[in-house]
């Protein structure tokens, strides 16, 4: 039921038939992120992504949004650090409907001065709302630690200074760099055709010519291992300890994939039940992974009161050096092969999920990964794979702890990693 077909101006254009649905769920990737921003324009790409809602040529914003509105569209986008995405799901009779509304945000958004000084509050008071949130934002200072100088460890929204200098030229600039057909894909799923889509496709986007594409050079991460204590009035001390992790395209992703749901990915997990369940420590403790296209981190995060701080991340690390010398049981092994399976195949039953697995793993890694070669990796994983991720992944030179919260520096000198 899969489909790939490229446009004339080389925009690629991926589908997923579905056809005992009603909706169709459709969206456009760019492969522009964060990552790919400079330090005087750190946050564009952001920017941009709420820019192409504020009106076209033809539309105001408000005209946006009621055209989605009228046939019950739900409408949307995200920036991530590698790739940007907008999407539109709605009834398949209005599929015609949902390519022409992202292709005139795409190609006609005007920017206009007034928008981008009003937009440039909105992302301020979103940048103020996050910094808001400790639980949140204790994550983006373990990336600035563990990943310091490089792209991939600054956060996607910017900094106050780098927003307020964001102009129409600076922009306009960006856009014309990097929303270029080379850089672009096309993904639906839901009730649909293949070669209507590749119709539609063609009719609205592809008049977009190629641009004066700007290929900086992309270097991966070097991982900083070490320790950090960030001081912040909370009623909690957030804490992250991670381990350098494994590029989106690993041999052992799959092997990561099913350390992780052990270590903290389930209510199950061990760490959820050594720190929640047994001893009451923390309300959320959890681990997961982030996966880049040359780069990974492996994450542990749990929120707990200050003065349970250390005897938190003394159970993290006994957890990570238990499971690293003694490795898991088959019985364990075999559990976390079905959480993932079945994960995936829920997390899969609807048009959304479907487009953004194509539109992601298209504009990611370049290549359509089946379900059925993703379920045999899975199988494949064996005792020795788990173990040897771990050896690789809990060394001192691949682990770094970050500490948000009423602590003082001082504090580090207790931990050990």
């Amino acid at each position: 039921m899969y489909h790939k077909s490229v446009l004339s101006n080389g925009i690629r254009v991926i589908s997923e038939a579905m056809p005992h649905l009603k909706s169709v769920s459709f969206g456009v990737w760019v492969k522009t992120g964060s990552r790919n921003e400079q330090d005087h324009n750190h946050g564009v790409s952001h920017f941009i992504e709420h820019l192409m809602f504020k009106g076209t040529e033809s539309r105001s914003a408000k005209d946006i949004a009621e055209t989605v509105d009228a046939v019950g569209g739900q409408m949307n986008a995200y920036t991530g650090k590698e790739h940007t995405c907008y999407y539109m799901k709605v009834l398949d009779t209005h599929l015609d409907l949902a390519v022409e509304i992202i292709s005139d945000m795409l190609r006609h958004s005007k920017f206009a001065p007034e928008d981008i000084d009003k937009e440039r509050g909105v992302v301020l008071e979103e940048y103020n709302m996050y910094e808001d949130s400790p639980d949140e934002l204790v994550h983006d200072i373990h990336y600035a630690n563990v990943w310091a100088d490089h792209s991939l460890g600054r956060n996607i929204l910017g900094s106050v200074e780098s927003i307020h200098r964001f102009s129409r030229d600076m922009i306009c600039d960006y856009t014309r760099n990097f929303y270029v057909p080379e850089r672009m894909v096309i993904a639906a799923a839901g009730n649909l055709q293949h070669e209507k889509l590749v119709q539609l496709a063609e009719k609205y986007f592809g008049q977009i010519k190629p641009g004066r594409q700007e290929k900086p050079q992309i270097v991966p991460p070097i991982f900083l291992p070490g320790k950090s204590v960030q001081s912040k009035d909370t009623e909690q001390a957030h804490i992250c300890v991670g381990s350098i992790g494994v590029q989106q395209s690993a041999d052992d992703l799959y092997a990561v994939h099913i350390l992780n749901n052990i270590l903290g990915g389930s209510m199950s997990s061990r760490l959820f039940q050594s720190i929640r369940e047994e001893r009451g420590l923390a309300y959320s403790v959890y681990s997961y992974q982030t996966n880049y296209s040359d780069a990974g981190l492996l994450t542990v995060y749990a929120g707990t009161r200050p003065d349970n701080t250390k005897q938190v991340v003394d159970l993290i690390l006994q957890n990570l050096a238990q499971i690293k010398d003694t490795g898991v049981s088959a019985a364990e092994l075999a559990k976390a092969r079905e959480q993932l399976k079945g994960n995936l195949f829920l997390g899969l039953e609807s048009s959304s999920s479907r487009m953004s697995r194509l539109g992601t793993t298209e504009v990611t890694i370049s290549k359509y990964v089946t379900l059925d070669e993703v379920i045999e990796k899975i199988n494949k994983v064996s005792l020795d794979d788990i173990k040897a991720v771990c050896g690789k992944l809990f060394t001192p030179q691949t682990m770094s702890c970050t500490i948000l919260g009423p602590l003082d520096a001082t504090f580090m000198e207790e931990i050990a990693l």
